[in-house]
């Protein structure tokens, strides 16, 4: 039988704590003994708390300090505003962590997809903490690392829905510490990690040993799931079918399917099982790497499972049916989705053939988790959001497949890269493609709250309602006289006594209260009345 050194060896301490308690109660009471009492029963707690997970020294950032004596607040820059219909859209510049404070007032429970591309903590100048580069030299790199991401994914986790995920793209320098913190945040069930591999990547790390240079084609994606049993093998077909319902256009007797890849272009073996010619009732011919050996292929054309395009053309698809593993569709998540390189040349299509990151996620990425794991009316958010890869992959996908999924992208403007790069990015891409999107622009300000009563702060804060309301609900209250905002019943009184025509819909300020006649008025104009709720600058419930 094994034993348990690490616990025996914590018992005998606890014993020995408890022996040094008894000899302190026997004397008499005093200032000093009870606060040795106390500081032993602090010891003694302190030895009786987890010794498995993950164990790092606790850092506090400057943003930490801020948001101790300050509450945030956004402000729109107007001048800002992208205006071509479609979803409303929003851009926060910020320190994250107080973007995300606000997001967990207006979205708490609402984010259906999280992707974030933090710093890979190379020590090559790439994270800042504090206000300087953490480097291959620090002795608290790794630790000041987790405290960032700590504060961070702890309320990415609040934000999501119940069938919400975030996946989180990370390199080895990392990879093991962020699946362990991930493990502790959303459950060690909830968590996986998939390879994406940069087969054509043209930069990247190198590690050189006996004179010969080892090259890493890899980094890592790990997905945190809100629940357990949202698993790719399983959510894919369900999010197909739940959108799909009759996508039956063969009238094949088992019942509606989708079609899913069996193609595997990421890989250049010409040997094996799985590598062979395929023709086409068109009479095309394919040769490459199929997820299906030869044998499984000639087994689901038999069976009426292999579907070719109209005609018999194109490469060949597998049906899927409702109760089929989706894991068919490919072996793996990401085999022809690939590189750096690939999203380098996006943004110099759209920054005058220079790429202002060296490293940008290409969008195909995005959208691969996207398609995999959204329904069509995502809320979706990016709080790295660096050089806008993710919005400029809701668009895509959006335009791609009818979608009105609505993004938010978070991003601190460090040598101006929100207003110059994310910003700039997301709004040459809509002009060029003439994606039906529109973007608020919004910037975090900060009001100190310390030593001041609620009340000697309250008149400043309603002057951005505004903005948190709008966020909330993807709406845009100005030039718009379809909605309206009142959060004083002076306003309530000047709106009523001339209604637009057109409007629609009114949102009151918790505290404001329309007279029956106000109401009545409303009621016959069919005009719908929200209550503006009064937790956006109280203490949020845990």
């Amino acid at each position: 039988m094994s034993s348990n050194i690490s616990k025996e060896k914590r018992e005998k301490l606890i014993a020995e704590i408890n022996e040094i308690k008894r000899f302190i109660e026997s004397a008499t009471p005093d200032t000093n003994t009870k606060n040795l009492l106390s500081y032993v029963s602090n010891i003694e707690k302190e030895l009786k708390t987890k010794k498995y997970g993950l164990v790092f020294e606790e850092h506090k950032e400057n943003i930490d300090k801020i948001l101790e004596t300050h509450l945030p607040y956004l402000e729109e820059e107007k001048k800002l505003f992208i205006d071509n219909g479609g979803e409303l859209n929003f851009l926060i510049e910020s320190d994250n962590l107080a973007s995300l404070q606000l997001l967990e007032k207006t979205h708490k429970g609402k984010i259906d997809f999280i992707y974030i591309d933090p710093p890979y903590n190379t020590g090559n100048k790439d994270f800042v903490y504090g206000d300087s580069f953490v480097d291959y030299v620090d002795c608290y790199k790794h630790s000041k690392w987790l405290s960032f991401m700590k504060s961070r994914l702890t309320i990415a986790n609040k934000l999501l829905t119940n069938d919400g995920a975030i996946f989180i793209s990370i390199d080895d320098n990392e990879q093991a510490n962020l699946k362990m913190l991930c493990n502790e945040i959303f459950d060690e069930n909830n968590t996986e990690q998939y390879i994406w591999c940069l087969q054509d990547k043209s930069e990247g790390s190198f590690v050189k040993t006996a004179g010969l240079t080892v090259r890493k084609e890899h980094e890592y994606i790990i997905a945190c799931f809100k629940k357990s049993n949202k698993r790719f093998s399983r959510y894919v077909g369900k999010r197909e079918f739940a959108e799909n319902l009759d996508n039956n256009p063969d009238n094949d007797p088992r019942g509606p399917w989708f079609s899913g890849n069996i193609s595997r272009n990421g890989i250049k073996s010409t040997t094996g099982s799985k590598y062979y010619t395929i023709t086409n009732p068109a009479g095309e011919s394919f040769t490459r790497n199929w997820t299906l050996s030869k044998q499984e292929y000639e087994e689901a054309l038999a069976d009426k499972r292999i579907y070719f395009a109209k005609g018999g053309a194109g490469v060949p698809r597998l049906k899927v049916f409702a109760n089929q593993e989706a894991l068919l569709i490919q072996s793996s998540l990401f085999s022809d989705v690939h590189t750096s390189v690939t999203g380098k040349n996006e943004l110099k299509q759209l920054f005058n053939n220079e790429s202002p990151f060296n490293f940008p996620k290409p969008t195909d990425l995005i959208k691969r988790l996207l398609q995999i794991s959204t329904f069509k009316n995502a809320v979706i958010l990016d709080f790295f959001a660096g050089s806008g890869t993710t919005g400029h992959a809701v668009m895509k996908l959006n335009a791609e497949d009818g979608g009105n999924r609505k993004f938010i992208l978070c991003t601190n403007n460090e040598n101006n890269i929100c207003r110059d790069i994310t910003y700039e990015r997301i709004k040459r891409v809509i002009n060029k493609e003439n994606y039906q999107a529109s973007v608020k622009y919004m910037k975090v300000g900060y009001l100190p709250i310390d030593n001041k009563l609620y009340y000697e702060y309250a008149d400043e804060l309603l002057k951005h309602i505004k903005e948190l309301v709008e966020l909330e609900n993807a709406i845009n209250f100005d030039d718009n006289q379809s909605i309206a905002i009142m959060l004083t019943e002076e306003e309530l009184d000047k709106f009523t006594k001339n209604i637009p025509a057109e409007c629609k819909s009114i949102y009151l300020g918790h505290n404001v209260l329309p007279t029956q006649e106000q109401e009545d008025l409303f009621r016959t104009n069919d005009i719908k009345i929200n209550i503006i709720p009064d937790y956006y600058y109280k203490e949020l419930e845990n």
